[in-house]
């Protein structure tokens, strides 16, 4: 593809009405919603900006970091070793399993809409084991076929992290559709700041460091009621 078609590629990959089940999924908001913990759009904007910085960009970043890294290459093993490292470090099996559902979703999507491009290394690594087609991982393969940049792909990657947070958001809290609007447009600039976090970091060395955000997932499954699978 050339630049101004990757590009816009992207922009469909990126779409929130992509059908992928991302909009089932709340990593835990729902938990601090329901327990008072989160409140006011401050502390929204807080808790999004914070994950950014200390989770999605140094753990889930650092598997599209070595799908460009090792993909090329065709390092495989290490690349599916580097998704397992991530994925392990996430405490709570509802998060994980929704990781997986939206990676399997988005590779079934791609294949279906990019029939010409080669998904065969992750379609056969799925079907005998070796890796779990997670959510960080197809959406850096689908860039790197996509032709687009490596720190793009980051980015966008953190984008829809964003959208889908905020998006939750909306269907928990007194907060209107503009003042949600509002909140993404001020934390798009700040994936700049992530993303140069994230070329600091090698994908050997992820990390998440949020435990309160792990401990709201954890629970999460417990609730009384539930308007979230995770």
């Amino acid at each position: 593809m050339n630049e101004s078609i990757s590009w816009l590629a992207m922009q469909q990959l990126l779409d929130s009405a992509l059908p992928i089940g991302s909009f089932s999924h709340s990593f835990g908001l729902e938990t601090l919603v329901q327990e008072g913990r989160m409140t006011t759009t401050s502390q929204l904007f807080s808790y999004t900006y914070a994950m950014m910085l200390q989770s999605w960009t140094t753990s889930d970043a650092m598997v599209i970091k070595a799908v460009y890294r090792d993909a090329p290459e065709l390092d495989w093993n290490r690349l599916w070793e580097v998704e397992r490292i991530v994925h392990t470090q996430r405490m709570a099996s509802e998060t994980r399993s929704g990781v997986e559902k939206i990676g399997r979703r988005l590779l079934q999507l791609a294949v279906a809409i990019h029939p010409d491009l080669n998904w065969q290394p992750l379609t056969e690594a799925h079907k005998s084991g070796r890796c779990l087609v997670t959510h960080p991982l197809v959406h850096g393969y689908v860039c790197l076929q996509l032709g687009v940049s490596e720190q793009r792909a980051a980015q966008g990657y953190l984008y829809t992290c964003i959208v889908t947070c905020i998006n939750s958001a909306l269907r928990l809290m007194s907060m209107g559709q503009t003042e949600g609007q509002a909140l993404i447009a001020k934390l798009i600039p700040l994936t700049e700041e992530a993303a140069a976090l994230a070329a600091q970091l090698e994908p050997e060395e992820a990390y998440s460091n949020m435990p309160m955000a792990e401990l709201a997932m954890i629970r999460h499954e417990n609730l009384y009621s539930r308007l979230f699978m995770s």
